[in-house]
């Protein structure tokens, strides 16, 4: 157990934070300056107060730390800190890891795929694990639809109110229309009939879908917006954000930047400085 000297001793943000995420996040550069010091206060606060840990001699530099914890952040940017509650420690590898097929949901662990996995969660206050190479890889190109920290996060937000169903802790009237919507859309994709926007993954379980929806929300925002509108607003209104408006904007102010198999072209924010990415 860490002390409360301890925890004052562990370090925060490094002074050249905002120099990482412009060169490595796409999310980052969507923000506005108020939306940014924000998201800077509250990696900030979850590098002093949660234990992180590098697997396997991997290091945590500046650049590691940094872009997980703001991606994280991501998530409770108008929710506050307080959401992540249940999460204990922060391992981050260096890759993915091979673990024996698990089922995912319930009390206990999540994995994404049996087998080789980038992220797993556990239950009441254990550690969250996710792979640096598939973290700074998903944070540079948001449209491949994927993202290990906000999926591993989103699990997170789902166990705070003690259960893992794909349900995180809402109003009560918020409630009815969260679990109609979404089980519609995840037994849409469990029946072969949901589209293309959310991977198949997400119909593993209701747990798994409330994952894969939040990293789509996050990275196709437009798409799912346009496909599936019921569905973006139960999350919009869950996480108090519209990041397919930041998208629009983002249009507005930068040239569009062609990708191979995307119907919908994003502009990508460019970096103030390139020379990091």
């Amino acid at each position: 157990m860490f002390g409360r000297r301890k925890r004052a001793e562990r370090a925060g943000l490094p002074d050249a934070w905002r120099s990482i995420l412009d060169a490595r996040s796409v999310h980052w550069r969507l923000l506005d300056p108020g939306e940014r010091d924000r998201l800077g206060e509250l990696a900030d606060w979850l590098l002093r107060e949660r234990r992180w840990e590098a697997a396997r001699d991997f290091e945590l530099t500046d650049e590691v730390r940094t872009l997980v914890s703001a991606h994280a952040s991501l998530l409770v940017l108008e929710l506050g800190e307080s959401w992540y509650d249940e999460v204990g420690a922060v391992v981050v590898r260096a890759g993915a890891m091979d673990r024996a097929p698990t089922l995912s949901g319930g009390r206990g662990i999540v994995t994404r795929y049996p087998g080789v996995i980038d992220g797993e969660a556990h239950h009441d206050d254990g550690p969250l694990m996710v792979s640096w190479a598939a973290a700074r890889r998903e944070a540079a190109q948001p449209r491949w639809g994927r993202d290990v920290v906000l999926h591993e996060f989103a699990h997170k937000l789902d166990m705070l109110d003690g259960t893992l169903d794909g349900t995180p802790r809402l109003d009560d009237e918020a409630v009815p229309r969260w679990v109609k919507v979404c089980t519609n859309h995840f037994e849409a994709v469990r029946e072969g009939t949901g589209g293309r926007i959310l991977r198949d993954y997400a119909g593993t379980n209701a747990a798994e879908f409330f994952a894969v929806a939040t990293e789509t929300f996050f990275t196709r925002p437009i798409e799912l917006q346009t496909e599936k509108p019921d569905l973006y607003d139960v999350l919009a209104g869950f996480y108090r954000q519209d990041p397919a408006e930041r998208w629009r904007r983002a249009a507005v102010a930068t040239p569009v930047v062609s990708q191979p198999r995307i119907v919908v072209r994003y502009a990508v924010p460019r970096p103030v400085d390139s020379t990091g990415s």
